[in-house]
């Protein structure tokens, strides 16, 4: 089969062409060699997490701390993969001076009419809480993506879903 593009005369090596639906940045084999377990706890550093998916994966909660947001450009994509049964799904920045702007999108669990907009407080929201109810971890497969887009500064941007009256998962905790 001819290439649509004249390379130049230059040749083209691909070692691997996959085809089908994928998301970018992520790996298309899903939840392979680029997610790692978010566990109980976890520190993420520079080089340990952009990239990758984080699995919240603890039915006791993880608690996730963020490296210090310094304009690097690293994302950091988390998924919902064992609801919470006790304690919540916690994500949170590593020092009072970084800050999160963006916004969850959730939806009402049974109600999928019922659609919220969550906007984080810019210069003082901080942490993401799924407290298994009004802020989320109800439905597997939940997930939002942490940005490092400035120093001091995360955008983010998600989908979760709430039960009860939906309340704000952003908040000021650090």
């Amino acid at each position: 089969m001819a290439l649509p593009y004249d390379l130049g005369g230059t040749d083209l090596l691909v070692n691997t062409i996959t085809t089908g639906v994928t998301t970018p940045g992520t790996n298309p084999s899903s939840f392979g060699s680029n997610t790692i377990a978010g566990g109980s706890t976890q520190t993420l550093t520079a080089t340990s997490g952009p990239g990758r998916t984080i699995a919240l994966d603890t039915a006791t909660g993880s608690v996730i701390t963020l490296p210090a947001a310094t304009g690097s450009g690293s994302m950091y994509r988390f998924i919902v993969t064992v609801l919470a049964t006790s304690n919540s799904h916690i994500v949170k920045v590593a020092n009072t001076s970084d800050a999160m702007q963006g916004m969850i999108i959730s939806t009402l669990s049974g109600t999928p009419t019922t659609n919220n907009i969550w906007l984080a407080t810019a210069g003082t929201s901080d942490t993401i809480t799924l407290n298994r109810t009004t802020t989320g971890s109800v439905t597997l497969g939940e997930w939002f993506e942490i940005r490092d887009i400035a120093t001091n500064k995360f955008q983010v941007y998600g989908v979760t879903s709430q039960s009860g009256t939906g309340a704000t998962p952003f908040s000021a905790t650090v």
